[in-house]
């Protein structure tokens, strides 16, 4: 699974003119479900962006984590961070999961994080096409590959 972490003062999603899901202070996250992924790729990811030490501390120091401030989450969908641009110009995605096996990893994803948080996670809807928005608070932006722990 790979995320796209983005610390943001305030994000939302919208499809058919209708917000689905809105948040303030916390993560916005883009999740991309590889063909390959697992239930341990989902729980190591949630351990990581629920601990992720990225909000600034009364000294202005990157030392809290999304729970430490009661962060909102906000998870969208995006079979496109598993595309491949290594031949010609027109990218392949047959390394990013189908939806029988990406729906169910995208929604323990969810309910992990609600577990681990305590907090609601507000989202998109799986394979709809969405408008994201955003104010990026820094800004910062971290990629995460649950294939490349670093």
């Amino acid at each position: 699974m790979r995320l796209v972490i983005q610390r943001v003062s305030e994000a939302s999603v919208t499809i058919d003119n209708a917000v689905t899901g809105r948040i303030g202070a916390g993560l916005m996250i883009l999740c991309g479900i590889k063909n390959d992924d697992t239930a341990e790729d989902v729980a190591w990811l949630v351990q990581k962006v629920t601990q992720m030490r990225i909000f600034s501390d009364a000294e202005g120091k990157m030392n809290l984590s999304v729970k430490d401030i009661s962060g909102g989450l906000l998870v969208v969908s995006q079979f496109t961070l598993h595309a491949s641009t290594k031949k010609g110009n027109r990218p392949s995605f047959i390394r990013a999961a189908r939806p029988e096996q990406a729906i169910p990893l995208y929604e323990q994803f969810m309910s992990a994080l609600e577990y681990d948080t305590g907090r609601k996670v507000e989202r998109g809807v799986f394979g709809a096409d969405m408008k994201v928005a955003l104010i990026n608070d820094g800004p910062v932006t971290i990629l995460i590959d649950s294939r490349a722990r670093e």
